[in-house]
């Protein structure tokens, strides 16, 4: 059986599109392989959202070309990028083979086939309008022993954030009907999943038939389900009815990613963003009252044309504020089509390293706030619904509390078992313990000078 290898970039957008890929390619007789030497067909599915993500896949093209010129390995290239360049990436990388956008992804096997058979090299990046569009189908199988699973509820973005360019490769929003997101689910729940991420670029702006806040509610009523998240967010989606979720529904999981950008409501308005600083802390404040201990994640962007040292130092103000347990932060990086790379020069460049010296600043003080959390669980008990073995260590347990952080712990739980452990150790960005009422007998691992250990352990 021929074998395929996907390597993914970015967000759980391209995680859920890689796993229909690897679907609709087994129904074609492909096997999906976890090494790009195994493998006959290579595929990368780009991200777009920083200049960065397109370095990453040419050097990635690069370390693949020997497949090609040693085994005639095919090469393909998916996602944003893709949707981006289109035929150009074609011209860029001779040694491509194909180019598909995300609109494409149930149509690749045809375009596999037609390249093997044709010997020909294609571009596939045309749009499919929302009366056409259909949501590739989650094949319940590859699921089967899973804990949880991402199911689609929407695709594309409305906002246009002066930075950001989505909508130019993801296209406008999108949204599943609500009936085909509940059988997905029930689906899935019937092989063993137990929790459900539903996903989309803007997923609570989501309008497939009901308000996104009565599509949690729905999916809560399904069987079999027992904890529910989403991602991700725009903060003027975030309404009293989608609030009140949180406050009736335990279903929905206590953790909510709200991306802010910056501080400054000057800088807010060049990007585009549609609400002031004082207008996201009311919303943060009557979600935190809706649900008291909900975590709390955000996006932060610094260096963004004309940001000048008080607009960061107001960013750095609603950190203290907010206090998030996890942040991604990140450079302003330019991107093609969209107004902030058209006015920057306008707006005013941010020197390199000016922009670089107040990234390390936030996430010195981000970092510090997400061990300040995590430390704060140490010798309590936690839940955990149980995903599989730890990446770093295969003899133990890996898993999510409610509030999303990670846990790596010693026990005996089968996957999509929900357990208590008693945490003993702590970083910025996961848990260590044992599962309440194991036997264990291991000894002490080396030392992190960012972990934070129980002195005694019961």
């Amino acid at each position: 059986m021929r074998k395929v290898f996907i390597h993914t970039f970015g967000c759980q957008m391209n995680e859920a599109d890689s796993a229909r890929m690897v679907e609709a390619l087994a129904r074609a007789g492909w096997a999906a392989t976890s090494t790009a030497e195994e493998a006959d067909l290579v595929i990368l599915n780009t991200c777009a959202i920083r200049e960065k993500s397109e370095q990453k896949i040419l050097s990635a093209l690069g370390r693949y070309r020997p497949l090609k010129l040693e085994r005639g390995v095919r090469i393909g290239v998916g996602g944003c990028v893709a949707q981006q360049e289109k035929a150009r990436l074609l011209k860029k990388v001779p040694y491509v083979d194909f180019v598909f956008g995300p609109d494409q992804v149930g149509r690749l096997p045809e375009i596999v086939r037609r390249v093997e058979e044709e010997n020909v090299r294609l571009a596939e990046t045309e749009w499919l309008d929302s009366s056409t569009y259909v949501f590739p189908q989650a094949d319940p199988e590859f699921a089967r022993g899973r804990a949880t699973a991402f199911v689609t509820a929407m695709k594309g973005c409305n906002n246009v954030c002066s930075f950001c360019i989505v909508p130019y490769t993801r296209g406008r929003e999108v949204s599943r009907p609500v009936d085909e997101i509940l059988d997905e689910v029930r689906r899935l729940v019937d092989v063993g999943v137990r929790e459900i991420t539903l996903i989309g670029q803007n997923v609570n702006s989501y309008a497939g038939g009901v308000s996104f806040a009565e599509l949690l509610r729905r999916v809560a009523s399904v069987a079999g389900v027992q904890r529910i998240r989403f991602t991700t967010s725009h903060p003027h989606d975030l309404s009293d009815e989608l609030i009140a979720v949180f406050a009736e529904e335990p279903k929905v999981m206590p953790h909510f990613h709200l991306p802010v950008q910056s501080g400054s409501d000057a800088v807010l308005v060049r990007m585009r963003r549609s609400y002031t600083v004082d207008w996201y802390l009311d919303r943060l404040e009557k979600l935190r009252a809706a649900r008291p201990g909900i975590a709390i994640t955000t996006d932060i962007i610094v260096g963004f044309p004309g940001e000048t040292d008080e607009d960061f130092q107001k960013t750095l103000d609603l950190v203290e504020r907010v206090r998030y347990e996890n942040a991604y932060s990140f450079i302003y990086s330019p991107r093609p089509r969209t107004a902030a790379a058209r006015h920057m020069h306008e707006w005013g460049v941010v020197p390199r390293e000016t922009a670089v010296a107040r990234l390390v600043r936030l996430q010195a003080r981000l970092r510090e706030h997400s061990l300040e959390y995590y430390a704060s669980c140490i010798g309590t008990q936690v839940e955990v619904l149980v995903e599989g073995p730890s990446r770093y260590d295969p003899s133990r347990r890996f898993g999510r509390t409610p509030e999303n952080r990670v846990v790596n712990f010693d026990g005996d739980a089968e996957v999509g078992e929900t357990v208590m452990v008693l945490v003993e150790e702590a970083t910025p960005n996961s848990l260590s313990g044992v599962q309440v009422g194991y036997d264990r007998h291991r000894p002490a691992r080396g030392g992190d000078s960012n972990r934070v250990r129980l002195a005694v352990v019961a």
